[in-house]
């Protein structure tokens, strides 16, 4: 296939990648052929990816709503992926118009275009970087001049952790980016434990091992460390459509087949 215009010149359109197939599910449009394969085959092994993506990114929404009603108004996405609707500094700004948001992602695609629908807006900054080089992170934001890191801080790791394996440190490297946020900061978390059985699991890993990033699921203990020196708000660790539903929302028994942990954890 031909490369569209808004895709970066050195984007691979023959390697699936986790965002892009994220946006898929979304109803995004800013992916590929290659992505929206994988993404139908996840579906053959898991039938309710689709709800379980809209299900995070409800989260999300609901994640950064109470943390702009904590006061928070300095928000670090790592893994923000590919722009859709009520991203953080939309639902953030709902609370104070001032809030203030840096955007990180690996993916070209996710870049790129978050870089074109944010351009102009001072209080977003966009950068391409690799949660597992942390220094490097701090680097740009500290660049970018736009948040103060010691100042109270929502750092944002949604549907990011289970595309770092073990080997790489996960939590070494929110250790060194939360090292320096004061009392008062937050940490954002989902962390996929596992699908609706033990079949779907490896067919939805081998098809990731297509991507970049493959999966890795964690248990309970293990998502629970990446919290370590932070306390667990209400409702604590749970599966990610049970963290502080909307009073409108309703939680299907099909969300029951699989888990992913949700949890937002505030520094002591």
């Amino acid at each position: 296939m031909s490369k569209p215009d808004w895709a970066p010149d050195d984007i691979d359109i023959d390697r699936p990648s986790a965002s892009r197939i994220y946006d898929v599910w979304l109803g995004g449009s800013h992916n590929f052929e290659v992505d929206r394969e994988i993404a139908r085959k996840t579906e053959l092994a898991w039938p309710d990816a689709v709800r379980y993506a809209r299900a995070n990114r409800a989260f999300l929404r609901r994640a950064v709503r109470f943390l702009a009603a904590q006061g928070i108004r300095q928000f670090l996405d790592i893994g923000s992926g590919i722009p859709t609707a009520n991203n953080v500094h939309e639902v953030a700004r709902q609370f104070d118009p001032e809030a203030r948001v840096v955007y990180v992602d690996i993916d070209p695609v996710a870049v790129a275009h978050s870089r074109a629908i944010l351009r102009g807006d001072e209080r977003t900054a966009v950068l391409q970087a690799d949660l597992r080089r942390p220094q490097d992170i701090l680097d740009q934001v500290r660049d970018a001049g736009l948040l103060d890191l010691g100042q109270p801080t929502a750092l944002l790791l949604v549907a990011l952790l289970h595309f770092i394996p073990d080997a790489d440190d996960p939590h070494g490297a929110i250790d060194r980016l939360t090292d320096g946020l004061p009392p008062g900061s937050y940490l954002v978390v989902t962390q996929g434990a596992h699908g609706a059985s033990d079949e779907s699991d490896e067919k939805i890993k081998e098809l990731y091992r297509r991507t970049p990033t493959p999966l890795t699921a964690r248990d309970r203990a293990g998502t629970e460390r990446f919290f370590t020196g932070f306390e667990l708000v209400e409702p604590g660790l749970v599966n990610l459509p049970d963290w502080r539903p909307d009073p409108t929302e309703t939680v299907d028994d099909r969300y029951r087949g699989a888990l992913i942990y949700a949890g937002v954890g505030r520094k002591r």
